[in-house]
């Protein structure tokens, strides 16, 4: 080549915009996710829609500056220690993480890697974080609720179910959630309501037991947060209707599949937020110093269809405060 031509080509690569030259430097940014849902479950899909939607509204768009990789835990334990040691494997810079089990597994593969999680009850207690306000090590993110939401539970059971005597708590007893639901739960039953527990071992189990409950009458059933409910959710509303119970739910799937009431937090927003806090980590800033922060709205959704096939009337006072009421 010769030398003015030579001279003339990197004239003509200095003039290139800025813009362009900086998108060909751009590295592409590995991004994991271990959630607690099935693949097929359309809830878990929705969820991720969700996410990649906050992750492209900030720039970060899957196949061009940044690289998704999903693995699907459907609750069980030992795909979340499995996936765990996958994701880590692909040296991502961050990963989203739903659900305590979810976490610690991924804590347990490595303390380097940053954690953005959602839907965990109780950071602290499980030795997730250091503190609210300053993580710590390499987790952050957004609980899902505390355990005193379990009062509220047994507080819309009796309002929209009177005659209730005899509550069952449907509960995980393997994780911090299912003892500390289930115990606010206990701190608030009025005199003359009969509180029984029945674990998630598996669903024979669980429909061996709830067709006990059921055969004494005015029973009523509080369905807690839990890996296994939102994986089982069309099982375990078909499972209570069979048995014609007044139940209440921690989220409103439930209720969309045809459960009679649910109460608790936007399940999507988590995902979007979380978004931003990838986006920040992407950025150059630490998990040890984002807060944990909790969720900022609250659901009440009421199936009158459902309430009618029980034979209850809801009071004017309870649809006056739901947020949807499906009909």
């Amino acid at each position: 080549m010769r030398r003015r031509e030579f001279i003339s080509l990197l004239g003509g690569a200095a003039a290139w915009p800025l813009s362009v030259r900086a998108q060909q430097r751009e590295r592409m940014r590995r991004i994991g996710v271990l959630i607690n849902h099935a693949e097929n479950d359309p809830t878990g899909q929705g969820y991720m829609a969700a996410f990649r939607q906050g992750l492209q509204d900030l720039g970060w768009a899957d196949g061009r500056n940044t690289r998704v990789d999903i693995r699907w835990g459907a609750g069980r334990n030992d795909r979340y220690r499995q996936y765990a040691a996958e994701l880590v494997g692909l040296a991502p810079d961050v990963i989203l993480a739903a659900t305590t089990p979810a976490v610690a597994a991924l804590k347990a593969a490595s303390r380097t890697v940053p954690i953005v999680f959602v839907t965990v009850v109780d950071p602290v207690g499980s030795g997730l974080v250091t503190s609210l306000p300053r993580p710590g090590g390499n987790a952050t993110g957004f609980t899902v609720f505390e355990y005193a939401i379990a009062a509220k539970w047994l507080e819309l059971l009796k309002e929209i179910a009177p005659h209730v005597t005899r509550a069952a708590v449907l509960r995980d007893a393997d994780v911090a959630a299912g003892i500390g639901l289930f115990a606010a739960v206990q701190t608030v039953a009025p005199m003359g309501i009969e509180l029984s527990v029945i674990g998630t071992e598996g669903t024979a189990e669980i429909e061996q037991a709830v067709a006990a409950f059921a055969r004494e009458p005015n029973g009523g059933l509080i369905v807690t947060a839990s890996a296994f409910g939102a994986n089982h959710t069309d099982w375990i509303v078909a499972l209570v209707a069979k048995h014609r119970l007044a139940a209440v739910y921690p989220s409103r799937y439930f209720t969309a599949a045809g459960g009679l009431i649910s109460y608790g937090p936007d399940q999507v927003e988590p995902y979007r937020r979380a978004a931003d806090y990838v986006h920040r980590i992407l950025k150059g800033e630490k998990p040890a110093d984002l807060p944990v922060q909790a969720p900022t709205r609250f659901q009440m959704i009421i199936n009158l269809k459902t309430a009618k096939a029980l034979g209850l009337t809801v009071p004017t006072t309870l649809l006056s405060r739901a947020d949807e009421v499906i009909e």
